[in-house]
């Protein structure tokens, strides 16, 4: 069995937001010359171990936040990982503890895993089947009941004015007090969308003993010992009940994340169409594309369609949302539970402990 599972996904996107920071994140497509948006892969692969930790019943591990001070004001140190593969977040994703300039790390040593999971941005399927839409600005407005809502005004100290004093500056200035803010226009995103992962099986459930380049401390690892972990070729092997507790979830996880977080703004179940599944990643790209299509009617003279093949050495599960969208195509209402299914098999025949 092939060491590594790819897995692409199509999903499509209605009227949203994927991200707060400055708007939706957007890039520009070099050869469409068009704004397109997308969702990071930190921002995927957040929304993945959510959806694990979800499904596991599980916490995720905590997060130490190191704060230094500088004079009178408080500065952001690095924040420290658990560094502890106990938890299944950390397990699956990685972790980094790094010596911080303040020296908040014992020793000075720097301990990090690389995630076994590869996850790509969510990005376009096409440039021409996914849009980027400005709303005009909106308002914010209670003027219907000024009795219950009531303005503040303060000056340039801080200091609340009084009611003569606003009554004063409103008739110097022949101004008025409004009820309401305008907010600036926002963007959103439609369209169809696709994300891939890569799994890397020999260390998908394996944390390396290496001295040189350290993933665990030592207490660490004698805390593994102890609870059941396997030592094979320099590396602690998860036992294999704690790896058939975790592999329906991470299945489950890498099908039916959704991004709920404060990083989403105007949800969207982003509805999976469909999946696709190779131990050979260049089959993923033929499964699911998009094709050009030569329209006279179309700017700038070509549209794009979006396609769903079966490439050999690939399963594809398409669920019966995509014939909304692709016209022709063979569906099935039990797909996801499907491809589901099919993650579990593959990831539990692979042979962990060789």
């Amino acid at each position: 069995m092939r060491p590594y599972l790819y897995l692409r996904g199509l999903r499509h996107a209605e009227h949203t937001v994927f991200a707060v920071a400055d708007g939706q994140k957007t890039y520009r497509d070099p050869i469409h010359y068009k704004e397109q948006a997308y969702s990071s892969g930190q921002q995927v692969k957040r929304s993945i171990m959510d959806a694990i930790a979800d499904e596991l019943g599980q916490p995720r591990a905590p997060i130490t936040f190191i704060k230094v001070m500088k004079g009178k004001s408080l500065g952001d140190g690095e924040p420290w990982s658990e560094c502890d593969p106990t938890y299944a977040d950390q397990l699956l994703g990685g972790w980094m503890r790094a010596q911080s300039r303040s020296g908040d790390t014992e020793g000075g040593r720097v301990i990090k895993r690389r995630s076994p999971l590869s996850i790509s941005a969510m990005r376009p399927l096409h440039p021409l089947l996914s849009k980027v839409e400005t709303e005009d600005a909106i308002t914010f407005d209670r003027r219907d009941d000024p009795e219950r809502n009531k303005v503040i005004v303060r000056d340039e100290k801080g200091r609340e004015l009084s009611d003569e004093e606003i009554r004063v500056f409103l008739n110097e200035n022949n101004q008025t007090l409004r009820r309401m803010n305008f907010v600036r226009p926002q963007k959103r995103a439609y369209g169809l969308f696709v994300y891939d992962i890569a799994i890397d099986l020999r260390r998908l459930f394996s944390v390396s003993m290496a001295e040189h380049d350290p993933e665990l401390d030592a207490d660490t690892i004698q805390k593994l010992r102890n609870s059941g972990w396997q030592e094979r070729n320099g590396r602690l092997v998860a036992p294999k009940a704690r790896r058939e507790e975790i592999i329906p979830a991470l299945a489950h996880g890498l099908l039916n994340w959704s991004i709920t977080s404060n990083q989403a703004r105007t949800y969207s179940p982003l509805h999976m169409l469909a999946v696709a599944i190779s131990d050979r990643a260049n089959r993923l790209g033929s499964a699911i594309h998009a094709e050009l299509i030569e329209d006279e009617d179309s700017y700038p003279g070509i549209r794009a369609e979006p396609r769903i093949s079966r490439p050999d050495d690939t399963e594809l599960f398409v669920m019966p949302i995509a014939r909304s969208i692709i016209a022709g195509i063979e569906a099935d209402e039990n797909a996801l539970d499907k491809a589901e299914s099919y993650i579990v098999e593959k990831l539990s025949a692979f042979d962990y402990e060789a």
